[in-house]
């Protein structure tokens, strides 16, 4: 395809009808905005209308306040206004009298009074986090290299994963590797990309309801009534769509807070489902996950006394496996970002520590809350120093999985005679094909099945499936 195109090029030129050219997919990016919020441009403008950039010691120039920042209405009619940007309002900083060090001595300057897009600081943010308070450079160089650098399975170094709705990730993330490739090339940044990896999640939904003239209403005043829906005594129609205030059915994570706390929070947006499919909202089952971190808390802390009910005791073997494959399952699951499917193996070991009505151990309560913590936080940092530690859980290192506990010690396998089922045998999962279509043959129910009948193919799949076709 590509000689092909070549070559239709050069065909195209040398009849003079045609030119070879290179398209960029970044599109002309509209930075400068009418408004007050956002980075001022630090640039300043004489007498001329000669533009000149402030010198390093001036920097960085910084928003002044001012009173009002609203749009301003103008008479259409009248042909000597001008727009008015909010920073325009402020005088006494538009217009000033510097020495930019230029050999000019001080002169009288105006302000740009346009500011820069969220862009500005959105593109390049990931570098800040590194060095935050680095009043001399962007970044340290050192300290850039060590979190981004080029490295092992990673060579063009950057963020190993993105996570980001695709609505607002397509833009950002084309216009944040610009300005990267830009550092790059003046020497400022180690990573040739920015970015790795990319993973957009899903949206969280909430019922629109709409009344007659298909206008959104209050979902938080919406009435059930016999399976209808009625805001003011009026039936209006429910919907599933996106969340936002234009549809008046978007949740104030601040009730959520108030009643139930951060983790649960948390919890319940990442239990709702894959992290990659938009998800409904449903106030009503942020319950569950409650009622997950009050049995945690009850495993460790007696909610009497308030003091430690765990045991220092070691666990049996039945604790000792359901413990190992949680944290085999849990690893896995976060690694793979199935955040839900990770929190329902730790609420599968919570409740069966809460089955055995005994203490817990201390070594599987520990493990617990280290397997949580990276979910619930704030809980798990009050229950690790009840524990008795002084350190926080977050230097902690994720629990690693016994694989002898993983394994089950028995599985069941299915033998069938023409596809039918005809015995079930409790087998170790590393048993032999050979091993266990000897034991499949022997088995009372199956040489009944069989009848006398000679055996023309035995198909084995061990541990779990036996099928044996009869002469």
């Amino acid at each position: 395809m590509a000689e092909a195109k070549a070559r239709i090029t050069e065909w195209l030129a040398e009849r003079g009808i045609g030119e070879g050219t290179v398209n960029f997919r970044l599109r002309d990016w509209l930075f400068s905005r009418q408004r007050y919020w956002g980075e001022p441009f630090p640039i300043v403008y004489d007498e001329d209308g000669t533009a000149h950039s402030l010198p390093e010691s001036m920097l960085p120039l910084e928003l002044p306040e001012v009173d009002d920042y609203s749009p301003r209405t103008f008479d259409p009619d009248d042909a000597d206004t001008q727009p008015e940007t909010p920073l325009s309002r402020n005088a006494q900083w538009v217009h000033v009298e510097l020495d930019l060090g230029r050999g000019e001595g001080v002169k009288r300057y105006r302000r740009e009074t346009n500011t820069m897009p969220n862009w500005a600081g959105s593109c390049w943010y990931e570098l800040r986090y590194l060095d935050p308070h680095n009043s001399e450079k962007l970044v340290d160089p050192a300290i850039e290299r060590y979190w981004m650098g080029p490295r092992e399975g990673q060579p063009h170094g950057g963020v190993d994963l993105y996570v980001g709705g695709a609505e607002h990730a397509v833009l950002h993330l084309l216009y944040a590797r610009f300005w990267s490739k830009v550092l790059y090339d003046l020497g400022h940044i180690s990573s040739v990309e920015p970015f790795h990896k990319l993973y957009n999640q899903g949206m969280i939904q909430a019922f629109v309801y709409r009344d007659g003239r298909r206008i959104a209403v209050p979902a938080a005043e919406v009435e059930e009534r016999d399976g209808e829906y009625r805001y003011q005594g009026e039936k209006v129609s429910r919907v599933l769509g996106k969340m936002g205030k234009s549809l008046k059915n978007a949740v104030t994570p601040d009730e959520i807070f108030a009643e139930f706390g951060a983790d649960t929070l948390r919890l319940y947006e990442m239990a709702m489902g894959p992290l990659d499919v938009s998800r409904p909202w449903d106030t009503r089952a942020v319950v569950g996950q409650y009622r997950l971190l009050q049995r945690l808390w009850r495993n460790v802390v007696d909610e009497t006394t308030g003091e430690i009910a765990v045991v220092d005791t070691e666990p049996d073997e039945e604790t000792l496996r359901a413990l190992h494959k949680a944290i085999d399952g849990v690893g896995q699951d976060m690694t793979a970002l199935r955040f839900n499917t990770a929190i329902a193996k730790i609420t599968e070991l919570n409740n069966q520590l809460t089955r055995t009505g005994r203490p817990v151990p201390r070594p599987v309560a520990e493990r617990l809350v280290l397997l949580i913590a990276p979910l619930a936080p704030h809980v798990a940092e009050e229950l690790w120093h009840r524990l008795g530690h002084s350190d926080s859980v977050v230097y902690q290192d994720f629990p690693v999985a016994d694989p002898a506990y993983v394994v089950d010690e028995a599985v069941t396998c299915v033998v069938q005679i023409k596809g039918k089922v005809k015995a079930r045998l409790e087998v170790s999962p590393s048993i032999s094909d050979e091993e266990l279509e000897a034991l499949a043959l022997a088995d009372e129910a199956v040489v009944a099945a069989l009848g006398g009948a000679g055996v023309r193919k035995v198909i084995v799949r061990a541990p779990k499936l036996v099928n044996i076709v009869p002469a």
